[in-house]
């Protein structure tokens, strides 16, 4: 029996009004559900609508129309009931650069009014290996160290739901397998659900149990990474997504609206 959604999502949109121009529709009535224990991967290419309804999950954005629930809560009214077992990682949101790496964790803890925080730090700077870092300021972070520190801060009070925004930009091969790794054992030994938007297809087939695309704020094919690749025909999820990105159908035709409706 499949367990009930601690994501679900109704006819969401989101319209921004130009003046003296057509509104801009940057997410139009999508729908979709998330379950405890699994992994959905949001794709598209840039503009296609994920940021915007990641916001929209996270209560940044107020949605147009639709309805979010988050572990069973009405997230337009009452997100704050949730919020504490919700979080969200991108490596593009900076961390206080004159703050240590410790200190900047510290902080996040402190807002989720942790109990052994500093060892909770301690545990994911050894599981994410950057102990050596604790003690440099987050400014003086690389690319890939921002990126681990950012799944750090994420991972503190070990969220029942993870937002994830590319989990492993600019990471070197190894470190990516290895926090992909640690989220695999993560949200098998957790339960956690995790939604993640990346561009990384290789990374989707491999933690991903389903996969929602979008174009133009809409959804417009979903399915598991191995029935997407056999239904269109191709060898793995990027050259589907390039399909899809290009509004190109199965064989590399025209895109069948027929098919988008399907779940």
């Amino acid at each position: 029996m499949l367990s009930a959604p601690v994501i679900k999502v109704e006819h969401l949109s989101k319209c921004y009004a130009s003046r003296g121009q057509p509104d801009i529709i940057a997410v139009d009535d999508v729908s979709f559900s998330v379950s405890a224990g699994s992994c959905v991967a949001l794709l598209g290419g840039n503009g296609a609508g994920k940021t915007t309804t990641i916001a929209m999950l996270l209560g940044l954005l107020l949605p147009s129309s639709g309805s979010i629930e988050m572990l069973g809560v009405d997230m337009l009214k009452h997100r704050f009931r949730v919020l504490p077992r919700i979080n969200f990682s991108s490596p593009y949101i900076e961390l206080p650069h004159r703050l240590t790496v410790r200190e900047n964790l510290t902080v996040y803890g402190d807002l989720y009014s942790l109990a052994g925080l500093r060892e909770r730090i301690a545990e994911l700077a050894r599981d994410l290996d950057f102990e050596r870092l604790l003690d440099r300021p987050a400014g003086r972070l690389s690319a890939g160290q921002k990126t681990r520190i950012a799944l750090a801060k994420a991972l503190l009070n070990a969220p029942d739901i993870l937002l994830l925004d590319e989990p492993t930009a600019s990471l070197d091969p190894d470190s990516a397998d290895q926090l992909r790794g640690y989220l695999e054992r993560f949200r098998d030994s957790t339960g956690a659900a995790i939604l993640m938007a990346s561009h990384n297809m290789a990374e989707v087939e491999r933690l991903c149990d389903d996969v929602l695309m979008m174009r133009s704020g809409a959804i417009v094919d979903r399915g598991a990474p191995a029935g997407l690749i056999a239904r269109y025909g191709r060898q793995d999820l990027e050259q589907v997504f390039l399909d899809i990105a290009r509004d190109r159908g199965r064989d590399g035709g025209a895109a069948d609206p027929e098919r988008s409706a399907a779940s």
